[in-house]
């Protein structure tokens, strides 16, 4: 077919319905070795049609030409994209370009920006000057990042958000010292509180910044759009940052928004901001510091939120590495934080079922341990325990082993894991199997009053095994999540039993 519409241009027969159908076949790397081979490095004929009558004849000889990746056509879709006065053409030639090494037009290029930046197109030409604009923006940053930010506003600290685990805020609300608090239904609103501190607590997802003055936004999507940029969010940012260039940031909805709408709604409210900052604000989906995130109302109004990146979150620096099953740090942190009254320091602790060592970590920053054992049946996982233990700084002893088959020379103050999942172990019964086992083989490992603490998804099955046990007790369960009912267990080892090391 690569042969076929190729001989069909030659002759000048429906060049542009060729040049389309020939375009499609270009998608794979065979084909586009199979239409370099036909040209044998000539590219006349498609240059040739940079300079057609038909736009649509341009614009898909410009994007032919950028797929062959060869530098010499640079000069050809460079000129071309000068002289060009069909607006919704020009994006499609920096397209092409954009698949090349284009840096010695870099300088130019960012002129060409500056320029259209200046302009005031009239409401018909708006979509097509955007749509260049990004796409320049877009390959000036592939060469040149901007220049980063660097947050300062911890003083005086502005009001924040944290997001929490919305059954257990509480365990959150403890840890706050500074400010006036307040709750709602997915965290914690802090005003006048000490940023610096906020940012060491290890059970919020995020951290979010409400824009002064700014309780929701409705309209279209330009009007949000005008409405971020009258708000002041322009210099929201510049208070919280060392004097800098344009902010870069994207867009976010949550809510009950049609997906399919979604980006269409996003783009619209994008343009009209970086135009109403005057270049302040810019639209980018990778280079951005900040996010805006639009929460939708059911009133189908938004509440603006900012999240940004330039405040530097190193609480689980350590978390590189995770397998599918791996629990997250902040549910970690939780667990431990809800059990941190039980615990003691120095204590010598064990998880049967390891896997990175995200809940060993989380242990040992609450309260101090030693030793620590982890042990898990999976080796990748215990690989990935002992890089993730190694950026921590801590120490952990890791064993490639089935706990059903780990013995050990001394017992343990207190067992911690994350209890195994019905998806890695071949359905109900035989999860009911294994956690029937643990609670039989668990005692071996713990002292007289020793701990259990359990992260657990099915927490029917704790409950089944300490049902009528003289061997553990509970002391306490949290729920974590309404939905799939994971809650954490603390228990306690009451007695001895025969046969116990």
């Amino acid at each position: 077919m690569i042969r076929n519409y190729y001989e069909c241009i030659c002759r000048g027969e429906a060049v542009r319905q060729n040049l389309i159908a020939l375009r499609q076949e270009l998608k794979t790397e065979e084909n586009k070795r199979a239409l370099a081979y036909l040209l044998g490095g000539e590219f006349q004929l498609f240059t040739g049609l940079l300079e057609a009558e038909d736009p649509k004849v341009r614009k898909n000889a410009a994007l032919i030409l950028g797929s062959m990746e060869t530098e010499d056509v640079l000069p050809f879709l460079f000129a071309a994209y000068q002289r060009e006065e069909t607006l919704f053409v020009r994006s499609d030639y920096l397209k092409a370009m954009e698949q090349l090494d284009y840096f010695p037009y870099l300088e130019k290029l960012k002129s060409k920006l500056e320029e259209l930046e200046g302009q005031s197109p009239s409401e018909e030409n708006k979509k097509h000057l955007r749509q260049e604009q990004l796409q320049l923006q877009a390959m000036i940053l592939k060469y040149e990042k901007p220049r980063k930010h660097v947050f300062f506003g911890y003083e005086p600290a502005p009001e924040v958000l944290l997001i929490t685990n919305r059954c257990q805020i509480r365990a959150t609300r403890e840890q706050i010292s500074e400010g006036t608090i307040t709750q709602f239904s997915q965290g914690l609103r802090i005003k006048g509180g000490n940023l610096r501190e906020l940012m060491k607590i290890r059970t919020f997802s995020e951290l979010l910044f409400p824009l002064p003055g700014v309780r929701s936004l409705s309209g279209t999507p330009e009007e949000i759009g005008q409405g971020l940029a009258k708000g002041g969010l322009v210099q929201f940012l510049a208070d919280l940052h060392k004097k800098g260039g344009s902010f870069y940031y994207r867009i976010e909805i949550k809510g009950p928004m049609d997906p399919g709408k979604k980006g269409g709604f996003i783009r619209r409210v994008s343009r009209e901001l970086d135009d109403a900052s005057g270049g302040q604000l810019r639209n980018s989906a990778a280079e951005y510091e900040a996010e805006i995130r639009l929460l939708e109302k059911k009133d189908g109004s938004f509440v603006p939120l900012i999240k940004l990146f330039t405040l530097q979150d190193h609480r689980f620096d350590y978390r590189r590495e995770s397998v599918a099953a791996s629990i997250s740090p902040v549910n970690a942190a939780l667990t431990v934080q809800l059990a941190k009254k039980y615990l003691k320091e120095g204590a010598q602790v064990l998880d049967p079922f390891c896997g990175v060592g995200t809940m060993l970590l989380e242990r040992n920053q609450a309260v101090k341990a030693d030793p620590m054992y982890g042990v898990d049946i999976f080796g990748e996982a215990i690989e990935k325990a002992r890089e993730n233990t190694r950026r921590a700084g801590e120490i952990v002893h890791y064993i490639n082993r089935d706990f059903f088959d780990f013995t050990h020379d001394y017992l343990f103050d207190e067992i911690i894991t994350d209890m195994p999942r019905a998806a890695g172990t071949g359905g109900r019964e035989a999860l009911a199997d294994i956690y029937r086992r643990f609670f039989e083989r668990a005692p071996l490992f713990l002292k007289p009053e020793g701990l259990l603490i359990l992260y657990t998804m099915d927490p029917g099955l704790v409950e089944e095994n300490l049902s009528g046990s003289s061997v553990f007790h509970k002391e306490q369960e949290f729920l974590i999540n309404e939905k799939n009912r994971t809650k954490v267990f603390v228990i306690t080892k009451t007695e001895s039993r025969k046969g116990e090391r």
